[in-house]
């Protein structure tokens, strides 16, 4: 195995600095045939995501369902597309953003970045970036709060696939799940309440959970991801102290013949629709809206309600830039930095731009 050449190490060179790369599923380049097609190859080629014999599995993909569903995803992404592109990539990049400025203000200055497991920004190619932005030590925190083989390993399986074809290998850490952290809750507790501030919440109104469904033989064969989800949704419920039947737990996106796991969303929404009452719908387990939210829930779930009877159907956004959930992942940061240099790199005596800015404005109002 040949490893990836590197400049000569230097002795007395700069301290490597210390970085928090956020990590997200992917998103396809545009919402066009094509584009999804390269997406879901490289997604559902995955041996983490469909675990099929290779050989039976690779005819299935490019024989029967890369063709069909490349247009179908494709017609649906163009409904959610805003002008600057996939929500998912726009509220990611935010994220980061965001949470670098609060470490920042903090007094913490990690290099923060993101990347997408499928799709760009490549995981390996950022993770090429901060290894020549002089990083010695990072810090992979999926944006997945529960963890599951097909979502976190793969993450990890990815990051480990790049180090072993580095030869002066970073530090890494991993941060495996975040599902019952008490910011995390918070933080979705928070996103709901703000909801309900806005839009109100009838008397008798149903919650319903929604998460990321994945094949049951998954949970069979000892993934947690089912068990993490209903801890969430415990936790949540009582967070926001509902009690009983306020509360109900699904899972969406479901996939091909084989059973996954139940509840199944649409058949929860057909249940309370016939019921007539009203419902608020939130997907906890993802870090930011996309397909699976405001096409699959807020647009497809709304009507799956309101045609089996549903009064009134509300969707509540996922955490996306709210600013609990930026708190909560630097809570979260924070805890698994521990022990890492934390120091911005000195900047003609100042240390990063950040700290230029304060120091400027505490010289302003002096």
């Amino acid at each position: 195995m040949r490893f990836r050449r590197e400049p000569p190490h230097v002795h007395g060179s700069s301290a490597p600095r210390t970085a928090v790369l956020l990590v997200n599923l992917g998103t396809p380049e545009a919402a066009t045939a094509p584009a999804v097609r390269t997406y879901l190859r490289e997604f559902l080629s995955d041996p983490r995501v469909v675990e099929i014999p290779r050989l039976i599995w690779w005819c299935i993909l490019n024989g029967i369902i890369l063709p069909i569903r490349s247009s179908r995803s494709a017609a649906k992404y163009a409904l959610i597309w805003g002008k600057d592109g996939s929500p998912l990539k726009v509220f990611t990049a935010a994220q980061a953003k965001l949470l670098g400025g609060l470490l920042g203000e903090r007094g913490l200055f990690p290099v923060v970045d993101y990347a997408m497991r499928y799709g760009s920004p490549a995981l390996a190619d950022q993770l090429d970036a901060l290894k020549a932005a002089n990083v010695g030590r990072i810090l992979i925190l999926p944006l997945y709060p529960q963890y599951s083989a097909t979502t976190t390993a793969s993450t990890n399986d990815a990051v480990s696939a790049w180090a072993s074809g580095i030869r002066n290998q970073p530090e890494l850490r991993f941060v495996r799940g975040y599902h019952d952290h008490p910011a995390y809750i918070k933080a979705l507790a928070a996103r709901v309440r703000a909801t309900w501030d806005v839009q109100g919440r009838p008397p008798g109104s149903t919650l319903l959970l929604s998460f990321h469904g994945v094949p049951k033989r998954t949970l069979m064969l000892g993934d947690p991801y089912h068990c993490e989800c209903l801890k969430t949704g415990r936790l949540l419920g009582e967070a926001l102290g509902l009690t009983g039947d306020e509360v109900v737990i699904s899972f969406q996106s479901r996939f091909g013949k084989a059973e996954w796991l139940r509840p199944y969303t649409t058949v929860m929404l057909e249940e309370l629709g016939r019921k007539g009452g009203s419902v608020d719908v939130f997907c906890p387990g993802f870090s930011a809206d996309c397909l699976e939210t405001l096409e699959e829930i807020a647009l497809e779930g709304k009507q799956i309600f309101l045609n089996a009877g549903g009064k009134e159907f509300r969707f509540i956004p996922c955490m996306n830039d709210h600013p609990a959930w930026i708190a909560g992942l630097a809570d979260i940061a924070v805890q698994h930095l521990q022990g890492w240099p934390l120091a911005a790199p000195a900047v003609d005596g100042v240390a990063d731009e950040a700290q230029r800015q304060r120091a400027l404005e505490r010289g302003a109002s002096t």
